[in-house]
């Protein structure tokens, strides 16, 4: 009996470390995915674009599609390269996620060139046929198109993560970024696949809506639907400036010039400490935050150049061979 006890304590006690184990792999996962925040909001914002023109029937097949080309991305090559370079090369972690966060400044910086005319990097190049007639060929090529733009931000939003992961355990380290990898793809393909499908619901209760309140709520999802993607960009493009710049100014603190990061935080720290009490630390994350997103969108106009005439045309080369 006294046996059966033991062995029922040594049980309890294993859970208990197992359960504190999961506990542990969860808000790291959870704090790590906050930090890739910009990345994670520009990938919802740019997926829906994807299942445009497909019937109606057809869109959340190819949503799921493209969610699991995306754990194909993170899962099988993605965090196998993470744990590698976490435990060959950790130095180069800091080097990659600049360059990753100078791609995100890149990103943003494009996209507001292109609303103020100065860029026009992402529009389809010439040779690329304007239409498919084949539905069939259509969805492969969305599909294919969506995962691989699915791989850049994949690969910022891994990088990011294993950045942020305390010293731990090679084991620790594998099961938090593949929970992020999980949580990061269902949260943002489920919320596409919610804003896809949005008109559909909102068309269904403006028709057959009883009451006429559901029809009039099912008239404004549709007409509003238009505006909250162009919201959602422009939430998208700030938040990847934002990002962006936090991680050039904090990797080159890392690498030894933390005069930029200094800076930053003493004004920020004068300014929050100018306004009332109950307002100081909302105001210095927001200046700080606009300081690290100016600074973002001063780098990335600096890079579209050499995005567009060197990066972008041999970035094409390579995936139409490969395509």
């Amino acid at each position: 009996m006294s046996g059966l006890i033991a062995l029922l304590d040594d049980v309890a006690a294993i859970a208990k470390v197992a359960a504190s184990s999961v506990d542990d792999v969860i808000g790291q996962a959870t704090k790590a995915s906050a930090k890739a925040a910009g990345a994670v909001i520009d990938d919802a914002a740019v997926t829906p674009k994807y299942v445009q023109g497909f019937e109606a029937d057809r869109e959340l097949p190819v949503i799921w599609r493209i969610t699991k080309g995306s754990l194909r991305n993170k899962l099988v090559y993605l965090l196998p390269a993470g744990l590698a370079l976490s435990a060959f090369a950790p130095w180069a972690i800091a080097p990659l996620l600049m360059l990753g966060g100078a791609y995100l400044c890149f990103e943003g910086a494009e996209k507001v060139a292109h609303v103020l005319g100065w860029s026009h990097g992402h529009e389809d190049h010439p040779n690329k046929a304007e239409t498919i007639s084949d539905p069939a060929a259509l969805e492969e090529e969305k599909a294919k198109g969506a995962i691989k733009t699915d791989f850049i931000l994949s690969a910022e939003i891994m990088t990011i993560t294993l950045a942020a992961i305390p010293e731990s355990t090679f084991w620790m380290e594998a099961a938090t970024l593949a929970t992020v990898a999980v949580m990061i793809t269902v949260a943002v393909y489920g919320s596409v696949a919610l804003i896809v499908k949005m008109d559909d619901l909102g068309l269904a209760m403006a028709n057959r809506g009883r009451l006429s309140a559901t029809r009039a709520a099912g008239r404004s999802l549709v007409k509003g639907m238009p505006g909250f993607l162009h919201l959602l960009t422009v939430v998208g493009t700030g938040a990847m400036l934002w990002v962006g710049g936090s991680i050039i100014v904090h990797g080159l603190e890392e690498l030894g010039a933390g005069w930029p990061a200094e800076v930053i935080h003493d004004a920020a720290y004068t300014i929050g400490h100018a306004v009332p009490a109950g307002w100081s630390g909302f105001t210095e994350w927001v200046f700080k935050a606009t300081i690290d997103g100016v600074l973002g969108l001063i780098l990335g106009l600096l890079l579209i150049p050499l995005g567009e005439k060197i990066v972008t045309p041999i970035w094409r080369k390579i995936f139409s061979k490969s395509s």
